[in-house]
């Protein structure tokens, strides 16, 4: 069986250390060399970065978020052991894990980290494709005669360059297709590398949920387990046009994932259509202020990606989420297309004013979308609105501020509720 060392690189025998450097890390399967679809995905991000640049917070457990009142951007994995996560909030996740340090949220250096990231993996291959800051789809199909080594070792070599010279760790899914890369990708983390190959596809789908499945979130799970869909050997038991029938579109992608076909390529050229950020409250809100305070986090957030990548967007689009799981969409056209979390939060602000009394809401979203790039953005101003540049100005120099001394040096009020 074709194995790998993932520490130096060595091809050898299946066994469980390498003979020629003694690491546990090998990694062997029958397909080893003939699957080139990959999904890395960086470990615990943001907490690594702020790890890396703080090296005495190591063996503490950090928590990337906001203030008492705000909500968990990330965890590391010592916090999450306390049983911390993404999107909690921060009251809760200080209740579980009293002794964690809290950090601000530096989302402008965590792009720069993640471009340096990204050009380790175009220097193995063109076809990148970015989801996020901290994870991409590569596709490594041709390079073995380019770098002389099999996709698997470019892998493993690209996360052992990302470690050293970056300061993050990485897992690796490969597999023949995008679908099952991912899944593979969060089997063994952190610094995990899970292969999915062929032969096994069927086998391996079978005894999984359909929570696996990307895409299907909770009240898509409620939907697929009120018809009596669990796993995806349930799935499985369907036929196409009958899942069409009970969920329209989606059955059709559900029936060809639940049998592992995904013909879809990785492209570097996938153009954004939008930007996004969305949390899941630990309790239903129903206050006003409060949501209207989460709106602005995710604002920023928003307006923090749209800036990193160079883009603006001219439609603002607020999505809530009701305690009954029923969800409300929301849409506003910018009069010129923006970047600036001012004026997109003015537009969440005002679509979530329809709706205040509505609740209890149980989730909360703001996108940008139509995007151009940002050097169309935010020209004219508002003329309805003589202090729209005045706040537009601040925001710029609250943006280099924060470049240079970090997130946490100014903050808004409102980022407080």
């Amino acid at each position: 069986m074709a194995a790998l060392c993932r520490d130096c690189l060595a091809r050898i025998e299946a066994g469980p250390r390498c003979p020629a450097c003694r690491s546990p890390r090998v990694l062997a399967h029958p397909e080893l060399d003939s699957l080139a679809i990959a999904h890395v995905d960086c470990d615990a991000f943001y907490a690594s970065v702020e790890k890396r640049d703080a090296p005495e917070l190591r063996d503490r457990p950090v928590i990337v978020g906001g203030g008492r009142r705000g909500v968990v951007s990330a965890a590391c994995y010592i916090a999450r052991i306390h049983g911390v996560r993404s999107a909690m909030p921060m009251f809760k996740a200080l209740k579980l894990c009293p002794g964690a340090v809290v950090v601000r949220p530096r989302h402008d250096h965590y792009a720069a980290v993640s471009r340096e990231i990204r050009a380790l993996m175009a220097a193995l291959t063109p076809a990148v494709e970015p989801l996020s800051l901290d994870e991409a789809f590569l596709d490594l199909s041709g390079t073995a005669r380019l770098h002389g080594a099999t996709p698997a070792a470019l892998l493993a070599g690209l996360v052992r360059r990302i470690e050293a010279e970056v300061g993050v760790t990485a897992s690796v899914g490969l597999s023949h297709n995008k679908f099952l890369a991912k899944i593979a990708s969060d089997l063994d983390k952190p610094r995990g590398f899970s292969v999915i190959g062929r032969a096994e596809t069927q086998a391996f789908l079978r005894r999984q949920p359909v929570g696996v499945i990307w895409g299907v979130g909770g009240a898509a799970q409620a939907a697929l387990e009120a018809a009596g869909i669990r796993r995806i050997e349930d799935l499985l038991r369907w036929d196409q046009a009958a899942l069409v029938a009970r969920f329209g579109s989606q059955g059709a992608r559900l029936w060809r994932l639940a049998r592992g076909e995904d013909a879809r390529a990785v492209s570097a050229d996938a153009p954004v259509k939008s930007i996004s950020n969305e949390t899941t409250f630990g309790e239903d809100i129903a206050a006003p202020d409060l949501l209207e305070g989460h709106l602005w986090r995710l604002a920023e957030k928003v307006a923090d990606r749209a800036k990193a990548r160079g883009l603006a967007g001219r439609v603002v689009t607020l999505k809530l989420k009701r305690a009954d799981f029923r969800l409300v969409t929301r849409r506003q056209s910018l009069r010129e297309p923006s970047q600036l979390a001012e004026v997109i939060w003015r537009a969440a602000q005002g679509l979530f004013a329809h709706e205040a009394g509505k609740g209890p809401w149980r989730l909360a979203g703001v996108g940008l979308s139509e995007l151009t790039p940002a050097s169309a953005a935010d020209l004219t101003g508002d003329l309805l609105d003589p202090a729209a540049a005045r706040r537009a100005a601040a925001e710029r120099a609250t943006d280099a501020i924060r470049a240079r001394f970090g997130t946490g040096a100014i903050l808004k009020g409102r980022a407080l509720r």
